[in-house]
């Protein structure tokens, strides 16, 4: 297991908690719970913060005000992230997995935004094409919460398939968002490969002092759908739209959950390639 006492502020906080003592049973159980939740949270940090943002200045962000929201946004992510370097919250590797999932993102966002896909509504100055700069960060969120989770709960995978085939899975991913637009979209067959890839794997994590199994797909399907989730929140926040919601909000078509499931493993592989991949060798 990772040491708990690690460089982040967090690291002191998750020491003192994994050491109180409570006695075996219901309430051992419930405190358990309660830990984990709390992990989580701690978790998704930047994700909840940036999600709060959106509602926040979609309800209260004055409409004459002389920088735009869009741009609030955009410096006010910036801000968050220097404020969890300075305050030791979150960790110099962390910060460089937002920074790749920020520059991969946006890529993603300038192609799809030209392919019609969706469309940022509102004006901006800081801004690549038609895509606000806001918009990397959200993709960071989904970075910055594997990295941290990945370290929170000490993951361990057992039946993990070798490196190289889920690099080879995720690049096929990142190349079909692109390549669907000219060529047959061949999701269907990526999930069948993921399937083939990972349905063997555990994903094995530690929320107290036992560890805890589940199957990887199923990770993967309960992260993606937490994602969507919040992309009905931003679309709702008027963040982005869709073209069914030109003519006003609708939730996000469950399809898009399929999108996000793919994305999920594009982001999983990137964030396997800085932590490592910690085997469990025995099932216990």
């Amino acid at each position: 297991m990772n040491d708990p006492t690690g460089a982040t502020r967090f690291a002191r906080i998750r020491a003192h908690l994994e050491s109180v003592r409570v006695a075996a049973g219901p309430r051992a159980w419930a405190y358990e719970f309660l830990l984990f939740g709390f992990k989580q949270g701690w978790a998704c940090l930047f994700g909840g913060l940036m999600l709060a943002l959106l509602l926040a200045t979609h309800l209260f962000y004055p409409a004459g005000a002389p920088l735009h929201r869009y741009d609030f946004l955009t410096l006010s992510a910036i801000a968050i992230q220097i404020a969890m370097l300075a305050l030791r919250l979150e960790s110099p590797r962390e910060a460089l997995v937002i920074c790749a999932f920020h520059l991969i993102g946006t890529i993603m966002e300038l192609f799809k935004t030209h392919a019609g896909s969706w469309v940022y509504p509102e004006a901006s100055l800081l801004h690549i094409g038609p895509v606000p700069l806001f918009s990397g960060f959200m993709y960071a969120a989904v970075g910055s919460y594997i990295a941290r989770v990945w370290r929170i709960f000490d993951f361990g995978f057992s039946r993990y398939p070798p490196a190289w085939t889920t690099v080879l899975l995720a690049s096929a991913i990142y190349v079909n968002f692109f390549a669907h637009h000219w060529l047959p979209d061949v999701r269907i067959a990526l999930f069948a490969a993921a399937i083939l890839l990972f349905g063997r794997s555990w994903i094995w994590f530690t929320p107290w002092r036992e560890p805890r199994r589940m199957p990887l797909l199923l990770g993967f399907f309960l992260v993606a759908l937490f994602i969507w989730l919040a992309e009905n929140i931003g679309t709702f926040a008027n963040a982005w739209t869709y073209p069914s919601q030109r003519h006003g909000w609708e939730m996000v078509s469950l399809m898009k959950l399929g999108a996000w499931y793919l994305l999920m493993i594009i982001s999983f592989v990137l964030v396997s390639l800085i932590h490592g991949i910690r085997r469990v060798d025995q099932i216990r």
